[in-house]
Formats: structure tokens, sequence, C-alpha cells
């Protein structure tokens, strides 16, 4: 678990993602010793967000499920906001795409900023990662404020299913 001033990054696992995939609210919330926000989560995010079938998140979770988190808020009201994803776990060669989502009542409140930057700093000091990058759509103007300000520089744009995108990147050092 990773730990900021607001939040406690708790580890995404395979019974999670199960409950999450049955749409089993309560479960979720019982595993993650949380409150679910009304909205979040929900099947199509997390479809989009893991690009990958149950089956093989169970076949292989240690590399699917690599760094993933869910924000939960630190206190006595413990509330799920949003989660820091990465598509995977390192690649040959040595990078790592990250991904964040914040629920619609927690927006514009840093989260995003606050979990994404220690889940960055996290991954650039695990073994075999020298570069973590990310991709935004040109028009949001937010994310690409959060990448900044978690020290990722736009180094170029890229076509995808979802339309243009540009990438950005931090690399260890």
């Amino acid at each position: 678990m990773l730990v900021t001033s607001r939040l406690e990054l708790v580890p995404i696992n395979v019974s999670l993602v199960e409950a999450v995939l049955a749409a089993d609210r309560a479960r979720a919330a019982e595993l993650l010793g949380a409150v679910m926000p009304r909205a979040w989560p929900n099947r199509a995010l997390i479809e989009r967000a893991f690009f990958a079938s149950l089956a093989a998140i169970k076949e292989n979770p240690h590399v699917r499920l690599w760094g993933d988190r869910v924000m939960i808020t630190r206190g006595d009201q413990r509330r799920v906001v949003g989660s820091v994803v990465f598509h995977g776990a390192p690649g040959g060669d040595g990078s790592v795409e990250v991904a964040y989502g914040v629920e619609e009542d927690s927006q514009r409140q840093g989260y995003a900023t606050e979990a994404t930057r220690a889940s960055v700093e996290w991954a650039l000091i695990q073994p075999g990662v020298s570069v973590v990058r990310a991709a935004t759509p040109p028009w949001h103007v937010a994310s690409q404020r959060v990448l900044e300000r978690c020290g990722l520089e736009r180094v170029g744009d890229r076509e995808s299913p979802l339309g243009d995108l540009w990438e950005y990147e931090r690399r260890r050092g």
C-alpha cells in the first residue's frame, strides 16, 4: 500500500476485480473497507481500464494488476474516490503506462495528482522500470495538468481507437 497525505492507495487484486465485474458493490466495499461512490466503479470503466478479460487477469495477475491501486480517503470516513492503474508490468523496454480516474463527486480536489504522483514515483524505483508513460486526448486539459504536475513531459502524439492522443513520459533519474 502507498500512503499520501490524504489517501491510501490500496492494491487491486483479483477478488476486487471479480466483485466489480459482478456489480457486487457490497463485496467490493467489504474488500476495501471503504464506502463505494454511487457512480464508481462500473463494468465499462473496469473493462476500459484493464484492457483484458477476467480470465487473462486471473491467469497472470502479478503482470496484469502490476501497480494498480484504488484511491481511498484516509480518516474516519474511508471512501473510494478513484484508481490509478498501469497497463501491465514493465515491458522489455523498461516502460510502463499509467492511467487514472477520479469519480465525479471527488474531481477537482487534487486526488488524481496526489495518487498519480505517488504511483509514478513508486514505479520509477521498481526493478525493470526506466520510464513511465501516459497518454491523454488533446482536449483533456485537466488530465494534461495532472501529468505535468507529476513530472511527465509531453513527448509526442499517437493515434488510437479513441482518436488522437498526446503522449507524456517521465524517465528514471
